[in-house]
């Protein structure tokens, strides 16, 4: 599966953004689409990941009641809604898919098989 992720930009602090990621060659009807971000100097981290069949969902503590992951069926889309958006968010965005994941396994980067470009979010102060 190839993910194309898009909707990144400048943003001032407690501005909003959406995220995309798209699929394409296959659907996600049987995949964990997870987003991670990367700041400059620093290991990429979990941001946020659903399960696109059951629409589970986890965020990280970071950005819990400030971000929030949806899906779209039609679109064959996973989105990050961004609110409240803090400098310290500023980071490349990456979306990331993988196969039969477990809820623990959600926030762990190497069990990402297919990951999209990133875009790249900024916010200042």
């Amino acid at each position: 599966v190839q993910l194309q992720a898009s909707g990144g930009g400048l943003v001032q602090a407690g501005g909003s953004l959406r995220l995309s990621c798209a699929a394409s060659g296959r659907t996600f009807s049987s995949y964990t689409v997870g987003w991670f971000r990367q700041a400059p100097g620093k290991e990429r981290e979990f941001v946020a990941a659903i399960r696109w069949s059951s629409g589970s969902t986890r965020h990280a503590d970071s950005v819990k009641g400030r971000f929030s992951i949806s899906r779209d069926n039609a679109k064959n889309t996973v989105y990050l809604q961004m609110s409240s958006l803090k400098p310290e968010d500023t980071a490349v965005y990456y979306c990331a898919a993988a196969q039969g994941l477990i809820y623990s396994d959600y926030d762990k980067r190497s069990r990402y098989d297919y990951w999209g470009q990133g875009t790249q979010v900024t916010v200042s102060s």
